[in-house]
């Protein structure tokens, strides 16, 4: 009975422990609906779809680094101006990010949610701001250098790889 007890004691210890070993916070910061109201100053528009094609994917999946098995991605426009909410994996779970891009550079990225238990530095504007004006190279890459954060690697290459498809994307509006 007495190893009975111990082996239950410690199963409940176990139990209620484990979940704080791989804690994992989710934070919004901002919806996508008020990223994009903000982004164009007035009411969101009307979503958009944008169909992949073969190579779209290709660029897409040359981008990330891994199979990318959407069919469209959802955007909104308004003007020469388009906004992109879309996730990627830092680490471990998907980061949600709004990006908005007007005559192919980038205004403003913002993460919208973060779901990772480390590494969210890359919310703030400090990092964030790198971004601003960044255009696409003809080899799908920011045309700028994007500073590291210690700890935070994953996340600021998640950050980086949904900017340049956005850019990637909002230039295929365009032609």
């Amino acid at each position: 009975m007495h190893a009975f007890r111990s082996l239950s004691t410690a199963l409940l210890i176990l139990f209620l422990w484990a979940p704080f070993g791989h804690a994992q916070a989710t934070s919004v910061y901002q919806t996508s609906d008020d990223f994009i109201s903000q982004a164009f100053n007035a009411a969101t528009p009307k979503a958009k779809v944008y169909w992949l094609e073969d190579k779209d994917k290709k660029v897409i999946e040359q981008i990330l680094s891994h199979k990318f098995n959407k069919m469209r991605i959802r955007y909104w426009q308004q003007a020469n101006e388009t906004v992109w909410i879309m996730d990627e994996i830092g680490k471990e779970s998907p980061i949600t990010v709004g990006i908005h891009i007007k005559q192919q550079a980038i205004v403003k990225t913002k993460v919208l949610v973060y779901r990772e238990s480390r590494g969210d530095e890359v919310r703030h504007d400090f990092f964030t701001d790198q971004f601003k004006m960044a255009r696409l190279t003809q080899d799908q890459q920011l045309d700028r250098h994007i500073d590291g954060i210690t700890g935070a690697t994953l996340s600021v290459r998640a950050l980086t790889k949904l900017s340049r498809i956005a850019l990637y994307l909002d230039s295929k509006i365009d032609a």
